[in-house]
Parts: C-alpha cells; structure tokens; sequence
C-alpha cells in the first residue's frame, strides 16, 4: 500500500491543504521513506531519531528539522487514526530549539544617510519625523501609529505608550526629534488635515491616521533612493535604537525598559550584537590577532 499517497489524498480531499502545501509534505515524506528505505508502517521512534541525526549531519536548519518533524507528526497521527499502525512513533519526537537570529541594525552613518534622505519631498517633514522617532525612541511600528498629540509631553520630551498586552511604558526623545515634532506639527500636519480633525500624531497623505503597512512603504522607498544596501525595516530601526544605546554603554536594565520588554531574555540578545561588534574590532585591529 503506498501510504504517503493516501495520506497526500487525505491532505487535500479531507484537510483542503493547498497544492504548494501538499507539494511540502510530499518532499518531506519522500525524503523520509529515502533514508528509512523500509515498510513506513513498521517504522520505529529509533529510526526517526536517527533520521533526524542524517538531518543535522547534512547541516539542516533547526527551522528546517522542526518543519519535517511536524510533517512526521502528521503523517503518523493520520497513520495511526486509520487503523495502519497501533502506537505513533512520532508522538514525542521533540522539536529542536529554534535557532536565535541575531538582531540587524544599521551604522550610525547609514543612518545619517537615510535621515538626510527622508527629508526630500512633499512629505519630507512627516517622513523625517517617522524615521527620526523610531530611532530616537526605540518604539515599535504599532506604538508610533497609535500615538495621539495627548500622550506627548512637549516640556519634558516624554510620549506615554501603550505597549504589547496594555502595558504602559514612557519613552524620551531628543532636540533633534523634538525639532521635527514641532515643525511637522505646525506645518505639515496641518496641511494633511485640512478641514478633517484628527488626534493622532502621524497621518496619511489624505490626512488619516497612518497604517503600519504605510511606515513600512514610507521606508522602503527612503531606503530605495539612498546609498544604503542593507534591508532596513522599522523594526531594523527599533534593533538600532537598542544595540547603539549598549554600545554607548547603557546598561540592559535600562534598555529593557525603553523597549518594553516584560522579560529581560527578550533584551539580551542585544549583547550578543554587541559582543559580535567587539569580535569584529579585535581581529581587525589587534596586531597579534592573526591578521
């Protein structure tokens, strides 16, 4: 019986799975039935750990091994429900720990750059000021959409954010921010908004309050028309605000709190940035590090 057809029939007849996701678990499994080479119903919880050894020993990503442990995990549950096998081989299989990417940010000189570009133009105030405040305040692109006029406190250079899970947090700002707030403010803003009223910092081009998906174009095109070859999105911006905060010599505590980060794991992955730059820095200007 050829039981990876069966269950393929079964993903799409049964669990409307579309082709490409079909497409998947077909590789996946023919992969499987490849290095097992034997009966797919008399496969042992062994034989799958020793699968995935082969795996990693052909240098699988984690991503890639958890994605094929879930496909076995399908498939035999499907085996078993059907009458094929008596226990599930795959039932506690454990997925490998998912690999931690390190945090992409961009040079202070990039920065510069993207900041001197995103003043050019009609919108040019208004897309200062979005880059600008990501930058100098570390928040995340659903914070800086949803800032109201009410939550900034003008004298003290300080805006009230509503973060993830309702969790209130204060943030600061700098001259160089506070310069473009009140020039935006008093110019463009008003300009967007016509004869409309709105109590929200950022807006569109028809003067409503902006989308996520709309910082994100903003950027894309900035970046388009600079120097700058490195993807950088708002959240790019957000990783910068914090690596160039630890660099200086703040201290995580600190920075876990401008963030807005309920648990400190979350924040620490920033040194790690850190500790790569200092690697760089080592072997390229320390005379004995084998250059």
């Amino acid at each position: 019986m050829n039981y990876i057809d069966n269950f393929l029939n079964y993903l799409k007849d049964d669990k409307n799975y579309s082709d490409l996701t079909i497409l998947d678990y077909s590789k996946d499994l023919a992969e499987f039935n490849e290095v097992v080479n034997k009966d797919l119903s008399k496969v042992s919880k062994d034989e799958i750990k020793d699968y995935l050894r082969v795996l990693f020993e052909r240098s699988n990503k984690n991503s890639s091994v958890a994605r094929k442990i879930s496909t076995l995990k399908s498939f035999y549950k499907y085996m078993k429900n059907e009458g094929f096998m008596n226990v599930n081989p795959a039932t506690n299989i454990k997925y490998p720990k998912k690999e931690k990417l390190l945090p992409k940010f961009v040079t202070q000189n990039d920065l510069d750059v993207i900041l001197d570009v995103s003043k050019v133009g009609s919108f040019g105030d208004r897309n200062y000021l979005i880059i600008e405040l990501m930058y100098s305040t570390g928040v995340r692109v659903s914070e800086l959409v949803n800032i109201k006029l009410s939550d900034i406190d003008f004298s003290r250079r300080q805006i009230r954010i509503m973060g993830k899970g309702s969790y209130e947090r204060f943030v600061f700002y700098g001259e160089r921010a506070s310069k473009a707030i009140d020039k935006y403010i008093k110019g463009l803003r008003n300009d967007l908004l016509k004869e409309k009223k709105s109590d929200y910092l950022i807006l569109n081009k028809d003067g409503n309050k902006i989308t996520t998906r709309g910082i994100a174009k903003i950027l894309d095109g900035v970046i388009k028309e600079t120097s700058v070859r490195s993807n950088v999105s708002p959240h790019t911006l957000r990783h910068s605000f914090a690596t160039h905060l630890l660099d200086s010599g703040c201290d995580l505590r600190s920075v876990q709190e401008m963030l807005g980060h309920k648990n400190i794991n979350s924040t620490e992955v920033y040194t790690h940035v850190t500790s790569e730059r200092l690697k760089d820095v080592y072997f390229t200007s320390h005379p004995r590090s084998g250059k």
